[in-house]
């Protein structure tokens, strides 16, 4: 058999279930993997060993017992760290929130430790989640599984990396712009993003509210319908969640045979690798061979999603990173200096505290915002955001011969070296420039495997992203399951 941490959620629950494994030899296999391997790439700010090593003892009592609670009952995750874990450690890789200790739960990580997931470790990201490539955190940088000297994309970098390293059998990460899915291409995982609402935000750091979903990463995506079963559901926590619950148990994979697959000519333009275009356009062809219907079709707003993105999305960063002041928690410039005024004690605990990117975000929200410039910057991107809405809408639409889902690539290029865009910021937003459009539209998208490109030095992996309509999560899930198994990209990194 192979190496316990090497295992899908699926297959340990089952061996778990059949008392062939237990939890506490699965979750020492995990950590002496990260043991191997994190110093290398990093994916963990901050490990839970003992509180793992207990839950996964209490997991084999209640096996033992016949009480097992569900598929996630023993299974080890992690989670990334702008998620609130009652008395671990907080930190949303941000210097101003180093030492914080939550007194509660996110309602993601209450309702998986409900479930008997049992969380070895926080992941690194870019700091409140502001960037692309996990560079931003405070505290370090995440290493590519596929080559070391490379981005493993944001910002659920260390969760994607985690998952591709066998270092945990699945995470959870956020999504505003891409975070789970680019991540998840880059380092050939699943990465799915539920449609805005499935997935309660509360205890989550928020980033900008109106696009943060919160999601899996996994090495699968019958794994990816395995935790969205666990996390999914209306809040009374979060007003913004779908009050309508779905089943996500036991998904099976649906037949591709008549299925319409649309491709936005917008996706496939000047701007994508041709080695990546060939690998996506590759993964079509085999579908299009069992039996699925390929069409063209065009979103003609989107040309605008990424600005009008990176209009809405810092009014928000500037909004809530407000909270941040230095009194209550987190960093405090009075630790250095107890005569400042009220004005100082901001000033100086968000000037020591935040990083550069924070800040530039802060700045650009705070200027659209702004009296003289509201109407022209936010009011007209918020305008501009229901017409990509209503592309997405059209193109779903049954009744006018609408597609079942949309294929589009997830990154225009396989993962850059580190340090090659850190001084350019535009050429970081690009990155996202395929992820980003589904955020204001709310619906749901995930990342799966599709193949590998050949560089000098390194193999490596370039995801698909396939696009459902709104609140079509299940059966977007269906089809995923069903595509992994048609395109069978199972390669893992040397590490």
């Amino acid at each position: 058999m192979k190496p316990l941490y090497q295992l899908t959620i699926k297959e340990a629950s089952d061996l778990l279930e059949e008392k062939k494994i237990s939890s506490l030899d699965l979750v020492e296999s995990v950590f002496k993997r990260i043991d191997q391997v994190d110093e290398k790439v990093k994916a963990y700010l901050l490990l839970n060993r003992d509180g793992a090593i207990k839950s996964a003892k209490l997991s084999d009592e209640r096996i033992s017992r016949g009480k097992r609670i569900g598929r996630l009952d023993g299974i080890p995750i992690s989670v990334k760290d702008l998620l609130c874990t009652k008395g671990i450690e907080t930190t949303a890789a941000s210097n101003i929130l180093k030492g914080f200790i939550p007194s509660y739960n996110a309602t993601v990580v209450e309702k998986l430790e409900r479930a008997g997931a049992i969380i070895v470790g926080k992941t690194n990201l870019d700091a409140f989640a502001h960037g692309s490539s996990t560079e931003n955190s405070d505290f370090q940088v995440t290493k590519n599984p596929w080559d070391l000297n490379r981005i493993p994309g944001g910002s659920s970098g260390g969760s994607a990396a985690a998952v591709a390293a066998d270092m945990c059998l699945a995470s959870i990460g956020t999504d505003t712009g891409g975070s789970i899915r680019q991540p998840a291409s880059l380092c050939s995982v699943v990465g799915f993003k539920p449609s805005y609402g499935r997935v309660s935000r509360y205890g989550v750091i928020a980033m900008a509210s109106s696009l943060d979903v919160v999601g899996p990463l996994a090495k699968t995506a019958e794994d990816a319908s395995i935790m969205m079963d666990a996390i999914s559901g209306p809040d009374d926590l979060d007003p913004t969640t779908i009050k309508e619950n779905e089943n996500f148990t036991n998904l099976k994979p649906i037949s591709l045979k008549g299925l319409k697959f649309a491709l936005p000519r917008e996706f496939f333009a000047k701007g994508i690798d041709e080695d990546v275009k060939s690998v996506i356009m590759k993964a079509v062809d085999d579908i299009k061979g069992s039996g699925g219907e390929i069409v063209e079709i065009s979103l003609p707003s989107v040309k605008y999603a990424l600005s009008v993105y990176y209009i809405i999305q810092p009014a928000e960063v500037s909004s809530n990173l407000q909270r941040y002041d230095g009194v209550r928690y987190g960093h405090s410039a009075y630790r250095d200096r107890n005569d400042l005024k009220l004005e100082e004690l901001y000033t100086n605990s968000r000037g020591q505290g935040f990083g550069k990117e924070a800040k530039r975000r802060i700045m650009l929200g705070t200027y659209v915002l702004s009296a003289g410039y509201y109407d022209a910057y936010y009011k007209k991107a918020l305008k501009i955001r229901t017409l990509v809405k209503n592309d997405f809408d059209k193109a779903f639409d049954k009744s006018a011969g609408g597609a079942d889902f949309v294929i589009t690539p997830v990154s225009p290029t396989p993962a850059f070296k580190v340090g090659e865009k850190s001084n350019d910021p535009i050429q970081m937003y690009l990155s996202d420039i395929y992820t980003v459009p589904i955020n204001p539209a709310g619906v749901p998208a995930i990342s799966l495997p599709a193949g590998f490109v050949e560089r000098v030095t390194s193999k490596l992996p370039v995801g698909m992203q396939v696009i459902g309509s709104f609140k079509d999560d299940k059966r977007l899930l269906e089809a995923s399951i069903a595509l992994q198994d048609l395109l069978k990209i199972d390669e893992k990194p040397n590490l």
